[in-house]
């Protein structure tokens, strides 16, 4: 019974289409496994200090050098963390914020404002590391998902700010005010810490609002990638007085004022008492989205 509980919760939670679970499953992943090298190192089984080397590998260097050594640091850095409440706090906040960002739009979107806002985030860090306001300065090498994180945040903040989220000690606060205290507090921990972090952190920040104020004007930016498809001259619809219809596309994404109307409604009165074309909207919201992505 327990085997199968196990396999439907991985079918269930692995065959959902959302692409979170397989973000935090490699995070996860990574923290038990440099903390298993460093359990067989501290139990002499093995002589080499393969914790430290993998966090080495696999942590976005300093300096251009060591960064065309380990090209894949670009990468890797987003999905490696050293310290359990750091990956514990921002793998909750992912699945958090995950869940709301999904209500209003797709899974291509998410992945285009997570990648491309870590991607990015690591080469200035890269290119900050060089100057020499911070040459004199000790910089640490980046290993945390904080960047796609903030992108993520800051995206789904800047769509519905007034989204409200039930604190256990605070109760109902809004999305917007979350989000600026979070970025306050990660912002000063870098300023102390990592000052090209700190930047290429403000930097993730301004591209998930960009993201969404693009959108918001017409512009999907990870439709960019998306290939081109090809003309179809087979046939043509003819309306009317003869004109050719053409296919409207529409962006995935619902109208702000009908969501901010919502969204306080539920904030009020709670979810129930909307009516049935109110949940309709946030039911297509979300629908209609995942099967554009």
């Amino acid at each position: 019974m327990r085997e199968n509980s196990f396999k439907n919760f991985i079918r269930t939670t692995f065959g959902s289409g959302s692409p979170i679970p397989f973000i935090i499953g490699g995070q996860v992943f990574l923290f038990i496994l440099i903390y298993f090298f460093d359990l067989l190192f501290e139990l002499k089984i093995i002589s080499f200090p393969l914790f430290q080397w993998s966090v080495d590998k696999l942590s976005l260097p300093t300096n251009f050098q060591a960064f065309i050594q380990q090209p894949w640091s670009l990468i890797t850095y987003n999905f490696l963390y050293t310290g359990l409440f750091n990956v514990a706090f921002d793998c909750l906040w992912l699945y958090w914020l995950g869940t709301i960002f999904f209500n209003f739009l797709n899974r291509k979107q998410f992945l285009f404002i997570y990648i491309v806002s870590a991607i990015m985030s690591g080469l200035i860090f890269l290119v900050f590391s060089h100057l020499a306001l911070f040459s004199n300065t000790i910089n640490p090498p980046l290993s945390t998902g904080a960047f796609g994180l903030a992108a993520i945040l800051a995206a789904t903040a800047t769509l519905v700010p007034k989204y409200e989220l039930r604190l256990l000690l605070f109760g109902n606060v809004k999305l917007k005010t979350i989000a600026i205290i979070y970025f306050a507090i990660q912002f000063l921990f870098f300023i102390l810490t990592n000052r090209p972090a700190a930047i290429s952190y403000f930097c993730s920040i301004l591209f998930g609002m960009g993201f969404i104020y693009a959108l918001q004007s017409g512009m999907d930016w990870s439709k960019v990638f998306k290939r081109k498809q090809k003309r179809s001259t087979k046939m043509k619809v003819v309306v009317g007085n003869g004109a050719q219809q053409s296919k409207h596309h529409r962006y995935d994404l619902p109208n702000q004022d009908q969501i901010d109307q919502i969204l306080d409604k539920i904030s009020l009165t709670g979810y129930d008492s909307l009516s049935s074309h109110e949940k309709e909207i946030l039911f297509k919201a979300s629908n209609n989205n995942k099967i554009d992505g």
